[in-house]
């Protein structure tokens, strides 16, 4: 495999929500998670006897987490981990991921790729979910955050994005109670190749969401030379795979390889041929043995 080389985001940043463009104000539901082995997870890690008492705005210690649907429109799916000592909310990391986008929301939003001051707002998206955590941080009830119709509010200055799944998330990880913590340290975590490959003139990237300490996102996909993205090339219909007799776009093929990642929560669950396939993802015919090695020093990093 091609030497890659790794690179860690600051953990989970200041959370995320759909916003400006993104309709989903109060669509993100509180039961699903990005799979059902993860959703199977959560639920069992969730203490029987932990539960919270809101009305009080005194909390069990620990982490609370919850993560909704993906938004049908947009493709945002977000989730939120509070943090409680003392009995208080002390942090608020309010996130999104987006299956055919490799980083977390807000580190999209950070790089300047979301663009909402680009589209006339006054502050981008991450800036103003930052503001939208402090808040819950100060009021310590997500119900002091009154949510119009749309999903936005007039509670919190400053803040114009749809704050809806915000609130509701809050809502059911503090209903849910402290969650058991996985393995890994929550963050968002890239790996790359060092140089295009001289046949196919891609470089393979591999990025990883972690969050309650599992991995809740993978994102498999590549750049060029001239900077275009290996997964929306392929979703723009120019890789051409099924026009060359394949069942399926590469973009498709590569969302099963994540998906099983994100099910089995360990690259070593999979087996390799000599030329990089498996026989181990149904529906997966493409090399996807660089990309699971990338995962595996991500992982590494991430203890």
């Amino acid at each position: 495999m091609k030497k890659t080389s790794v690179v860690i985001s600051s953990a989970l940043l200041i959370g995320l929500l759909a916003g400006c463009g993104d309709n989903n104000s109060n669509s993100a539901s509180n039961n699903a998670a990005p799979s059902a082995s993860a959703d199977a997870s959560q639920n069992a890690a969730n203490s029987s006897n932990a539960s919270a008492s809101v009305d009080q705005g005194q909390y069990k210690d620990g982490t609370y987490y919850a993560i909704g649907e993906p938004d049908t429109e947009t493709g945002w799916q977000y989730y939120v981990l509070l943090n409680v000592s003392g009995g208080k909310i002390t942090d608020v990391n309010w996130n999104g991921i987006n299956k055919d986008i490799g980083p977390d929301k807000v580190t999209y939003s950070k790089e300047g790729k979301y663009g909402m001051k680009a589209g006339g707002a006054s502050s981008e998206w991450h800036e103003q979910a930052e503001k939208a955590d402090q808040f819950l941080i100060e009021k310590q009830d997500p119900k002091a955050i009154t949510v119009k119709d749309d999903g936005t509010t007039d509670a919190i200055s400053g803040v114009s994005i749809h704050v809806g799944d915000l609130v509701n998330l809050a809502e059911k990880a503090l209903s849910a109670g402290p969650i058991q913590m996985g393995p890994y340290k929550d963050g968002t975590y890239h790996a790359e190749g060092d140089s295009f490959d001289p046949e196919t003139g891609w470089k393979e990237t591999t990025d990883l969401v972690i969050a309650g300490g599992n991995i809740i996102h993978a994102n498999f996909s590549g750049v060029n030379e001239k900077g275009e993205d290996k997964k929306a090339y392929s979703i723009a219909g120019k890789y051409g795979m099924k026009a060359g007799g394949a069942a399926a776009e590469w973009h498709e093929e590569a969302e099963k390889a994540e998906a099983f990642l994100v099910e089995k929560q360990d690259p070593a669950a999979v087996t390799f041929k000599d030329d990089g396939t498996t026989d181990a993802i149904s529906g997966a015919s493409i090399h996807l043995k660089d990309y699971f090695d990338m995962a595996a020093k991500l992982l590494e990093q991430a203890k």
